[in-house]
């Protein structure tokens, strides 16, 4: 990202002191928060109420599956093609299966050509082979006689003996999810061999394996379930596409995409998130260290890393050869003439006269990829690194500090959700953050206005992040660690509900403008239309502390959340309308 100086340059953004979330000046007290910029105000506003409302209330297109609903679906979709179709459970199992669970499927193809579909299942008419009616039939693998009632037959009629069902049966399922589509054991033959054979004649163990593999192929081979990729996850998700929104928060609080199964993303898309990753663990930026840090011997051609002032360098053995870091010569040919140890007369003579330029703008160019790619990834990984220890302070406070607190300020747990909703917050802005970072990293660098707007965004929501989260963990360390009830936690609890209320605004519109492409910058250096004509008509007025506020709030300042409350249009913390100015943030009524 660009500094503050270079930002302050940015077209269409004078100031970038007049914060979403501002801090203490000389000229006025810190406020809990304070407004967004006047470009980055009218950007977001720039959506009708209706869609803000939508956005923070998104319908959920996911449903989770625990093992009881799993088995409770796959037993109601048997029971609906067996009736309809008048086939047994066992015979509607095996349907079910060849068709992926799709009960439209079967149905599709079962009335479009039933005997077509019976061949292709393996559903016999009648046996092919008829047995005798000795009291002995002779086991078609042992080729041993045994009496009728140890021979089984599938609808083909091959006899074999239960010991011989029993080891082909297992063989089959230990080899995998392949028993579920069991054939006779004649290899001419391919009559199905159903559950209820496996039941019948498979040991306990074989039992419960083929059970479950029927399980999961409910959900693996079904294209609307899957199951939840994180590690020791039992639960799993069924998905209706429509809302282009693919986060699924499962019940082990795991939240994944339902596209692609990484971490849930937004607001960067499955592509970006594919390449991130690739980047993150492919042999490219090694390769980028390699020619920007070092150089190759010109005997062997081995990479050395210059680790010295001297510019005299030898080779590992059995290499060895002495070389100078600057021209790449034999140091045989160089001595005080040539400049000596940390100089070199014939490099620099060479370099007047281009024979290195290629050389040196290949390396230039490897090391500005490199510390620009290492800029964004430290900065991801950070995040990263920041949002497992909330999710462990997280665990702590619904664990073991919430019910202290409940006891030293005397109030029920209940009253006490907002601190857990705060930590819930911080978790997600968290993960939002650091996927910006991928985000940034991919927008083209000629876009520059672009490029300029979403860092400053980026920006904002780190400072707004970073003062919810230390109001979370630094100020309310101050009550855990109380004897007894403070008289200043009330206060604490509207600043601490107040920060995590504006700071899920704000990240839910950064992720929309994302998602958007930010569109409304267009690559020339301008703001959209509305936002720059916003910016000039309040551009000469002056605030407090000599910082420029927007007057266009029209869409916060005139939204009421109800008759008796009025919302303050700096940080739309819904005040009594009795009060005069705002409880949260100080700020006179308008």
């Amino acid at each position: 990202m660009d500094s503050e100086d270079d930002m302050h340059d940015a077209n269409d953004i004078e100031s970038l002191d007049d914060d979403f979330y501002s801090g203490e000046t000389e000229d006025a007290p810190m406020d809990y928060y304070s407004d967004y910029d006047d470009v980055a105000d009218d950007y977001f506003e720039d959506a009708d109420d209706s869609d803000r409302i939508e956005s923070r209330r998104p319908e959920q297109n996911f449903t989770i599956l625990r093992e009881l609903d799993i088995r409770q679906r796959q037993e109601d979709d048997i029971t609906r093609v067996s009736t309809v179709l008048s086939i047994p459970r066992v015979s509607a199992s095996i349907l079910l299966r060849h068709y992926n669970w799709s009960v439209s499927k079967v149905h599709d193809a079962w009335f479009a050509d039933e005997e077509q579909v019976r061949k292709t299942v393996g559903f016999l008419d009648k046996p092919v082979f008829q047995n005798s009616n000795a009291r002995e039939l002779t086991c078609g693998i042992c080729f041993e006689m045994y009496p009728r009632s140890r021979v089984k037959s599938a609808a083909c009629g091959h006899p074999y003996c239960h010991l011989c069902w029993a080891g082909y049966i297992g063989t089959s399922i230990n080899d995998g999810p392949g028993c579920l589509v069991l054939r006779c054991p004649d290899p001419t033959c391919g009559a199905a061999v159903g559950q209820d054979m496996i039941n019948l004649l498979a040991s306990l163990e074989d039992k419960e394996k083929y059970d479950r593999y029927l399980l999961r192929s409910y959900i693996e081979d079904n294209k609307k379930t899957k199951w939840c990729p994180a590690p020791g996850c039992e639960y799993a998700v069924t998905f209706d596409a429509g809302s282009g929104n693919y986060d699924v928060s499962c019940l082990c609080s795991y939240s994944f995409c339902w596209n692609c199964t990484e971490e849930a993303h937004r607001p960067v898309d499955c592509g970006t998130v594919s390449k991130w990753i690739l980047k993150n663990s492919a042999e490219s930026e090694n390769m980028n260290w390699i020619l920007a840090n070092s150089k190759p011997c010109p005997k062997c051609k081995r990479p050395i890393e210059k680790n010295q002032g001297c510019m005299h360098m030898t080779c590992t053995p059995p290499c060895k050869f002495e070389f100078c870091w600057l021209c790449l010569g034999a140091w045989s040919d160089h001595g005080e003439r040539t400049g000596g140890f940390y100089a070199c007369n014939r490099y620099e003579a060479a370099k007047q006269e281009g024979v290195y330029d290629e050389t040196e703008r290949r390396r230039e160019m490897a090391k500005n990829s490199l510390e620009r790619y290492t800029h964004y990834y430290e900065r991801w990984a950070s995040n990263q690194s920041s949002r497992q220890k909330a999710l462990a302070d997280l665990h702590q406070m619904q664990t073991v500090h919430i019910e202290k607190l409940s006891d030293t300020q005397c109030q029920p747990e209940s009253q006490l959700k907002f601190i857990t909703e705060a930590w819930l917050q911080i978790v997600e802005c968290r993960r939002v953050l650091k996927w910006t970072y991928a985000y940034g990293y991919y927008l083209p660098e000629h876009e520059h206005a672009k490029k300029q707007f979403f860092e400053y965004l980026q920006g904002e929501a780190e400072s707004g992040l970073e003062r919810l989260h230390q109001c979370a963990e630094k100020e309310l360390q101050l009550f855990l660690n109380a004897d007894g009830p403070s008289r200043e936690f009330n206060d604490f609890r509207t600043k601490l509900a107040g920060l995590t209320s504006v700071t899920r605004n704000y990240f839910e519109n950064l992720v929309r403008a994302l998602e958007n492409g930010l569109s409304d910058v267009d690559s020339n250096g301008a703001a959209s239309s509305k936002a720059t004509s916003s910016k000039n008509a309040a551009g000469s007025s002056k605030g407090r502390g000599g910082r420029g506020k927007t007057t266009i709030r029209t869409s916060i300042s005139s939204r009421m959340t109800d008759d008796n409350h009025w919302s303050c249009e700096h940080c739309t913390y819904a005040n009594v309308r009795s009060a005069t100015t705002c409880q949260m943030c100080n700020q006179q009524r308008r």
